[in-house]
């Protein structure tokens, strides 16, 4: 790590990573974001011209995992859980204790998850689930405490309600809502 790689007035005494590329005027609260930060990928992530990130948000990506965030996009709070990619547009909104996750990281078959679960107790290296990209269109609003699901891509303009749970496909200029998210409008 390179010692300018700080962010002046940070309360956290971390750097940003040298793979992750930031934009002209994009403004990143503290280097806390990158705590679980594990990529080793040229170029892991790639913050857009006068995009946000704020406290709260946290970068989450395993070894393998590249994320891009629009120009002008803001991020408040959010958790950004990665093992391949995850894409947001330009001018997207995440609020509040959005949680977007390319991966479960463990094993839907009780008997594989145990195995994985033994091994984490053990400090063991485990084989975690292949992640399956999110695209998140630009112009997109997603509403405090929603979980994107892997596999999963938003159209431009779209809306997701506050708490909802997107396990489906979201057309452009759509307002989903619920858990699962069902749509509740179209705003074309």
């Amino acid at each position: 790590m390179k010692p300018d790689r700080k962010i002046r007035d940070d309360w956290f005494p971390g750097t940003i990573p040298d793979n992750v590329q930031i934009g002209d005027a994009a403004h990143i609260q503290t280097s806390y974001s990158f705590q679980l930060f594990r990529s080793r990928q040229p170029n892991a992530i790639e913050i857009g011209r006068a995009a946000s990130i704020y406290l709260g948000v946290m970068f989450d990506l395993g070894p393998e995992a590249r994320v891009k965030i629009g120009a002008f996009a803001l991020l408040n709070g959010a958790r950004i859980i990665a093992d391949r990619e995850i894409v947001i547009g330009d001018h997207c909104l995440i609020s509040w204790n959005v949680v977007l996750m390319d991966t479960y990281r463990f094993s839907f078959e009780a008997p594989a998850r145990r195995k994985q679960l033994e091994q984490v107790a053990r400090n063991e290296a485990h084989e975690t689930t292949q992640g399956n990209q999110i695209q998140i269109g630009n112009n997109v609003w997603i509403g405090f405490d929603s979980c994107i699901l892997p596999g999963v891509r938003i159209g431009d303009g779209s809306v997701v309600g506050a708490r909802s749970v997107v396990v489906d496909n979201v057309p452009p200029l759509t307002v989903v809502a619920g858990n699962p998210a069902r749509v509740i409008r179209t705003l074309a």
